[in-house]
């Protein structure tokens, strides 16, 4: 077994921690998302995904698993934000991250390049890497397959213009591309609770990804909140007609 079959073997079926926390937010810190990496380990992660070189180089410090490494820039009058250039690719693979994820859609990235030469400009530079398209159609994750990604994951499906937008993960994404393409299709996005962790991976999703449901306890909390003042009631009414009759 080669070494990029045997990294992506220790994610199968497994899950995935997305480790983030954005500039203005609580947690942003290194040395914050290595504890928050830390901790997923210890739960049985099989792998870390995280944004930034000092956040990889921290986490790369504190846990035995896989990075999935990704710098979040936006460039004025572009869309894609996520590894969107060389530059980024560069400090994440400097960071010691294992496998990069850029942006893999349809949009054209800084300096005017297609997503199918930006990732010949990465496999040139760097052939070791392993290199995870993030996408938000059908159509994009196909195509990633087709150019020569080494894994697919659904992250930007509802988070384009022209993605399918809802409140739960887009199984139907998931179950679509698991039977279209060869390599190994990640679930992410809005995936909130552990059943539906189980159905992506059902569904045919090689591992999946988890994020703002476990890190990001500002998103947790909000989510409490609002499920609780919009159903404030709801149960007494319910008992109330209940036992009426």
């Amino acid at each position: 077994m080669d070494v990029a079959n045997e990294l992506l073997s220790k994610l199968e079926n497994g899950l995935i921690v997305s480790c983030q926390a954005l500039e203005g937010e609580p947690l942003h810190s290194p040395f914050i998302m290595a504890k928050m990496a830390k901790a997923a380990e210890m739960g049985g992660a099989v792998a870390i995904r995280a944004n930034g070189y000092d956040d990889i180089v921290a986490i790369k410090k504190e846990v035995n698993l896989p990075v999935i490494g990704l710098v979040k820039k936006k460039y004025e009058g572009y869309a894609p934000y996520i590894t969107p250039t060389i530059e980024e690719v560069e400090q994440v693979v400097k960071a010691g991250a294992e496998i990069v994820a850029v942006d893999a859609t349809k949009s054209i990235k800084p300096g005017g390049f297609t997503t199918e030469v930006f990732l010949r400009e990465i496999k040139r530079r760097y052939p070791y890497i392993l290199v995870m398209a993030d996408i938000s159609t059908y159509e994009e994750g196909v195509k990633a397959a087709e150019i020569g990604f080494d894994l697919v994951s659904t992250t930007l499906s509802g988070y384009t213009e022209y993605s399918q937008h809802g409140d739960d993960p887009d199984f139907e994404l998931v179950e679509r591309l698991a039977k279209a393409i060869k390599v190994p299709l990640i679930a992410e996005g809005r995936i909130w609770e552990p059943r539906q962790a189980l159905e992506a991976l059902e569904k045919g999703a090689y591992a999946v990804v988890v994020g703002t449901a476990i890190t990001r306890p500002q998103e947790i909390t909000k989510r409490f909140v609002e499920f609780i003042k919009n159903n404030k009631g709801v149960n007494k009414t319910c008992k109330s007609k209940t036992a009426s009759f």
